[in-house]
């Protein structure tokens, strides 16, 4: 899956403008799915224009500079669901997290301990949020997903909080390792 579908799978549900596209896509409900940075939101809308998949219409603004706002076409309708017939690519996991896991040992105890009380309480702002988006108006699918998002935040969550001794016991004792932080 790529960027241009990102795009019509937020523009499937309503049209919007380029800017709500993009914050949806790198840091709203749909940055979970595809890694669509900033610089690539815009051209992918442009070729999508251009493929005549989405239609744009210039809206004009009191005070201020007018924007674009987006649809999908019954072109791009056919498209984004023609492409969710495509096999799937694995997801993809990367986390400094666990990088800093996997050296544990080599850390003072301190460190460690803080590291995993600060990832427990960024995974439960990430349920939050996952929370706070169950309130809106959801298809069932929507709501598959969340609760997808949630088990598996709550999973990583509780293995932490469980295990967590395990991973402090084999760091350096603090008075060892001088760089301990508070």
């Amino acid at each position: 899956m790529n960027v241009k579908t990102l795009c019509l799978a937020i523009l499937h549900k309503h049209e919007t403008t380029g800017y709500e596209i993009r914050k949806m896509s790198t840091e709203g409900e749909f940055a979970y799915f595809v890694d669509a940075s900033y610089g690539s939101i815009y051209p992918a809308l442009a070729r999508l224009e251009e493929e005549g998949l989405v239609k744009c219409r210039i809206e004009q603004q009191d005070g201020r500079p007018a924007k674009k706002v987006y649809s999908i076409t019954k072109e791009g309708r056919e498209s984004f669901r023609n492409s969710l017939f495509n096999d799937l690519d694995e997801d993809v996991f990367r986390s400094e997290f666990l990088l800093f896991a996997r050296f544990a040992s080599e850390l003072p105890a301190s460190l460690v301990r803080r590291r995993l009380k600060e990832r427990i309480a960024s995974i439960e702002g990430e349920m939050k949020k996952i929370e706070e988006m169950r309130n809106g108006d959801l298809s069932e699918g929507d709501l598959w997903v969340l609760n997808h998002g949630l088990t598996c935040l709550g999973v990583a969550r509780d293995h932490i909080a469980t295990h967590m001794n395990e991973l402090i016991a084999l760091a350096q004792p603090d008075e060892i390792n001088p760089i301990a932080a508070e």
